[in-house]
């Protein structure tokens, strides 16, 4: 195998809605709400389903990889319930082999409900279910071992069981990449992450937001500057100021493509990882690697949802 995703396993499940729905349900426009399972239910009671896709940020990314032809795979926990089947279809649908095991939980499986407005905007509510309780035991050694690299996402890390399971990928990988995922999650975990970055990281993944609350910097050229003392290959992304890649004393920069009709932008991330990766693992280089990420991310946010087909 090529990559190895280990993420959190979500079903995104979605839907229209008129304007109002929100209102009603107390929901505010273009954000994400952690939900527990009875809302969860309460909201979906009332609604037509679109479709139901395998989600999360990694999984996202390792169906891009898949689409651009490379043999990936992909770790995530789910219970063995309809949408956990739901899940596993949808990957093996797109040729990623699932190298996780089901069997019966007391949690259900993760799910996202994705709200889409007459004006495109998505609003999600998120009940993370048995996602963000992978263990060391759900690693599957084989898996790590025989892939090329594996990616990590700092959704999933939390401290407990993912956090071993975390390490236990690590020590067995030829080579790892993470994505920071969210400035909320470097927030809360800036020690952890840090050490991750500093020492047992080969790539790290972030935008801009991420990278300057990780090393507190107030300005980017501290960005800059880290990443060259740091030796490793750190990939970020700058919003309509386009990527960059630092490398020891090698920073490439790629612009952003201009006059996109943008409809949604969930997904920009994954897919410009997706991108950037595929180059890294089919030797191409860095500055061909960050025109892929850039392309395959403008393409995505010229549509809705985080597959290109």
């Amino acid at each position: 195998m090529k990559v190895l995703g280990i993420g959190n396993a979500i079903v995104d499940i979605v839907c229209k809605v008129e304007e109002n729905f929100l209102n009603k349900n107390n929901l505010t426009k273009s954000t994400m709400k952690l939900v527990d399972e009875i809302e969860f239910k309460k909201l979906l009671s009332n609604l037509k389903i679109e479709e139901t896709i395998a989600g999360g940020s990694v999984a996202n990314s390792i169906v891009g990889l898949s689409q651009l032809g490379n043999a990936v795979s992909f770790i995530g926990k789910v219970n063995d319930d309809e949408l956990g089947n739901k899940y596993e279809k949808s990957l093996t649908d797109e040729k990623v082999k699932y190298c996780y095991q089901k069997r019966k939980e007391s949690i259900p499986t993760g799910s996202c409900l994705i709200l889409i407005t007459p004006d495109s905007e998505r609003t999600m509510c998120t009940f993370l279910g048995i996602a963000g309780k992978v263990s060391e035991v759900d690693i599957d050694e084989n898996a790590v071992k025989n892939s090329e690299l594996i990616f990590l996402e700092g959704y999933l890390w939390d401290e407990g069981k993912p956090t071993t399971a975390f390490n236990k990928a690590i020590k067995l990988s030829k080579k790892t990449a993470m994505t920071l995922s969210d400035k909320f999650c470097v927030d809360r975990h800036k020690k952890s992450f840090l050490n991750l970055v500093s020492n047992k990281l080969d790539i790290t993944f972030a935008n801009e937001q991420e990278i300057l609350s990780l090393i507190d910097a107030k300005n980017f050229d501290e960005v800059i500057a880290f990443g060259k003392q740091l030796g490793k290959l750190i990939v970020i992304t700058r919003s309509n100021k386009g990527s960059v890649a630092i490398q020891k004393n090698e920073v490439v920069e790629c612009d952003s493509q201009k006059n996109l009709k943008i409809v949604d932008l969930t997904g920009a991330g994954d897919l410009f990882a997706s991108g950037f990766l595929h180059g890294y693992i089919n030797n191409l280089s860095i500055k061909e690697s960050l025109q892929n990420g850039t392309e395959m991310a403008s393409k995505i946010i010229q549509k809705i949802g985080a597959r290109l087909n």
